[in-house]
């Protein structure tokens, strides 16, 4: 294509030459006007580089609000660097003791069917503590290890303070089934209970030593008399609290004996308990910490001091009325056959006084217990 000026045709004053030169002019000025608007509006203009936000304080995850007035630490009402909190309607709270070797395993599978995962490391000398973080739990600690029923009692607190609607209890060492849970808490989130209990004997298909069964029935048993409640699993560590329940943790427990003495306190309170069917396993690698029948004998006699303390007629005037008449009936015997003739049977007749004073010192004891107790029941009413 032909330059307009190389064209023998065309001369410079032609018309379509001008009007051609008149729209390249309109399209160079609106170019012209174009970039200057273009340059106020880039780094070159008037935009002025950006400069970092200080990033905001984050709020204490639990923070004292005035009314009015807002957040009394005056920070922020919230941080948005930090994932949003959300509801924990069900708490796991799971205390452990040198259990690096199933902890990990315990939270994760716990974590599906719990809204949040509470560890109380009780004074573990391993990694305990860093393997439940990893796996997601919220790790409270002892520095020293005071016991099972300690260890609870500092979850079931931190527990409290989320609000939750049920908290579920459960052993570190991988007994339990977490999957069972959804079964457990039906009962306290319908309103039919405030205590489930995980039963390791209502299913039928546990294979559980035959020790363990003797054990457990005697313990079941005294914890009948003491509470007052009839539980075919008394010691089971596999159970859910709900808010009433969580409300009437004012008791005192050490070590193993949290079960029985939560079962007695909330039934002296009137909370409806119920139980669950659950599997159990005692193929696992960290087994108890204590010898099952050290075990068994530290929490019976515990329980037998609950029972004289709430039932002393039972604990004291039974024994006691025993051996009165025992001493009774062996002194009547030495008596009467020196009497008839016999010869005097001094050491039946001295072992019978014996057990005579014994028997009366008994209910004695007996009667004046049951007096305080009724007291102190009349004053508290």
């Amino acid at each position: 294509m032909m330059h307009p000026d190389e064209r023998p045709d065309r001369t410079a004053g032609d018309p379509e030459i001008r009007i051609g030169e008149s729209a390249i002019s309109s399209l160079l000025a609106h170019y012209f006007q174009f970039e200057e608007m273009l340059g106020m509006n880039t780094a070159k203009g008037a935009v002025r580089p950006l400069q970092p936000s200080p990033r905001p304080s984050p709020r204490p995850l639990f923070s004292q609000v005035i009314p009015g007035k807002g957040y009394a630490d005056d920070t922020e009402p919230e941080d948005l660097f930090s994932p949003e909190e959300l509801p924990k309607r069900i708490i796991a709270v799971i205390p452990a003791y040198n259990e690096e070797l199933s902890i990990g395993t315990v939270v994760l599978s716990t974590r599906q069917h719990v809204d949040h995962v509470i560890v109380v490391d009780d004074g573990s000398t391993d990694q305990t503590a860093r393997i439940a973080s990893l796996a997601g739990a919220e790790v409270l600690a002892h520095s020293i290890n005071l016991g099972k029923a300690q260890a609870l009692m500092k979850g079931f607190a931190r527990a409290r303070q989320y609000g939750p609607l049920a908290v579920v209890m459960l052993d570190a060492d991988g007994q339990h089934d977490p999957a069972e849970i959804p079964e457990l808490v039906k009962p306290v989130l319908a309103g039919r209970a405030d205590l489930v209990i995980g039963s390791r004997f209502l299913n039928g298909r546990n294979a559980i030593p035959p020790y363990r069964v003797l054990g457990q029935k005697t313990l079941d048993l005294a914890t009948k008399a003491s509470a007052g409640v009839s539980c075919s699993d008394t010691q089971s560590g596999f159970r859910v609290l709900g808010r009433r329940a969580l409300e009437n943790l004012d008791f005192y427990s050490e070590g193993y004996n949290i079960e029985s003495d939560m079962l007695a306190h909330f039934a002296s309170r009137g909370l409806a308990i119920s139980e669950v069917p659950i599997g159990v396993t005692y193929a696992v690698s960290n087994g108890h910490k204590k010898h099952p029948l050290a075990h068994g004998l530290d929490v019976l006699s515990h329980i037998i001091g609950i029972v004289g303390y709430r039932r002393p007629l039972l604990s004291f005037g039974v024994p006691g009325s025993v051996l009165t008449l025992a001493g009774i009936g062996a002194s009547l015997y030495a008596v009467s056959d020196l009497v008839a003739g016999g010869p005097f049977h001094s050491i039946l007749f001295i072992g019978g006084i014996t057990l005579l004073i014994l028997g009366l010192l008994l209910v004695t004891t007996g009667l004046i217990l049951n007096s305080l107790v009724q007291v102190v029941k009349m004053g508290r009413a």
